[in-house]
């Protein structure tokens, strides 16, 4: 959700709001990194704990993820298949949902033009299938980290700032059980 405000009568800035419902100004680089931080963090224990895919465009993505830390199972869209063959290979290995009606798998495409095709046609072909798919992710970090980064293989770069904000997740969880 955005919100604006006229800052003068010829120019506007643009608020996000968070999950809070409190504004985040996108110029504040540690609110930013910790929403991101937050969601990331999250992914990262599902993907963890619960199997829980993450579909990236190439290698150099995956990489990216295994340097903040992602153990679980990723998949790289470009392996060399045809997107048919990925698709079905993408059902057949984690399935529609969760017994408990979660998404088995988030798609982590780059947030510019042809990741966004790409999203989209692997999405469609997926939902064809009744697989439930996660974007919360994607969705995440295209609003809070688009200044910095408009692809996933950036993120290992940036991990010296997210990792903090993602290890808090994990601090916060083992504090509730």
């Amino acid at each position: 959700m955005y919100v604006l405000r006229q800052t003068h009568t010829s120019s506007r800035t643009i608020f996000t709001v968070n999950e809070l419902g409190a504004t985040m100004d996108p110029t504040n680089t540690i609110q930013r990194f910790a929403t991101a931080g937050k969601a990331l963090g999250e992914a990262r224990r599902r993907n963890r704990d619960e199997g829980f895919a993450i579909i990236v465009e190439g290698p150099r993505d995956k990489m990216a993820l295994l340097r903040l830390g992602f153990d679980g199972p990723i998949e790289v869209v470009n392996r060399g298949w045809g997107m048919d063959r990925l698709t079905a290979y993408l059902y057949e290995t984690y399935g529609t949902r969760t017994h408990d009606r979660r998404s088995t798998m988030t798609l982590l495409m780059d947030w510019d033009r042809t990741g966004g095709k790409l999203q989209a046609n692997l999405r469609r072909r997926l939902e064809s299938f009744d697989v439930q798919i996660d974007e919360d992710l994607r969705k995440v970090l295209m609003r809070t980290l688009k200044p910095e980064t408009r692809v996933v293989e950036s993120l290992g770069g940036l991990a010296g700032a997210l990792v903090p904000h993602m290890d808090m997740v994990a601090l916060i969880r083992k504090d509730d059980i």
